[in-house]
């Protein structure tokens, strides 16, 4: 009778094992997860300057920097620590450096990542700025189908960031940001503190 037990007890285990197996066998596996990280490069560039002309054939943006990654899935690109020439709306020279910076495919949009240092060079009609921020997003509008007066496209700034702009004349700070690059419109969107400067100042 013992025999007889160990043997049945022998032969149920051989079926839960074997339920096991089939059960295993005939499960729907998921299929292997495909790899999941950023979009690779299809090339990069090192220690590179970039030249963007306008429909005129003028400089409307250059940009230069030690790494440029380019995205085949978009388009895009992505530059790291760049430094950047940039024309605004009314032809003025802005110099400028961001700790990244990314642009789409068309350059109508280019965002300035982390900390944006930037500086409007002065002229015979303007003053010098200084723009301090961090994620800074630039548009530039896009272009007019069947255009022929190649008129210069607008081009915008904004962020969420802290904004420090300083002239010769004032400072003005404020949480928020919405202005033209050529700061003729510019809307500071909240805690906004603006400092006069002594007039011996402004005159330098």
């Amino acid at each position: 009778m013992e025999r007889r037990t160990l043997a049945i007890i022998f032969v149920l285990a051989l079926l839960a094992v074997g339920s096991q197996i089939m059960v295993w066998i005939f499960r729907p596996h998921d299929p292997t997860a495909d790899f999941v990280g950023p979009p690779r490069s299809d090339y990069t560039l090192t220690n590179f300057t970039v030249d963007a002309l306008d429909e005129g054939g003028k400089l409307s943006f250059r940009v230069s920097g030690p790494r440029l990654a380019h995205k085949a899935e978009d388009g895009s690109v992505y530059v790291t620590t760049p430094d950047y020439v940039m024309l605004d709306n009314s032809g003025n020279t802005w110099k400028g450096k961001s700790e990244s910076a990314w642009v789409n495919k068309d350059g109508t949009i280019m965002k300035l990542e982390g900390a944006v240092d930037m500086h409007r060079i002065a002229t015979a009609t303007v003053t010098p700025v200084q723009m301090i921020t961090s994620d800074l997003t630039v548009t530039t509008s896009p272009k007019e189908k069947n255009a022929t007066d190649h008129k210069p496209r607008e081009k915008r700034m904004e962020t969420a960031a802290l904004v420090t702009i300083t002239d010769p004349g004032h400072t003005e700070r404020g949480v928020g940001m919405k202005a033209d690059l050529g700061l003729k419109t510019m809307e500071l969107l909240s805690d906004v503190h603006a400092i006069l400067l002594p007039s011996h100042n402004a005159e330098k």
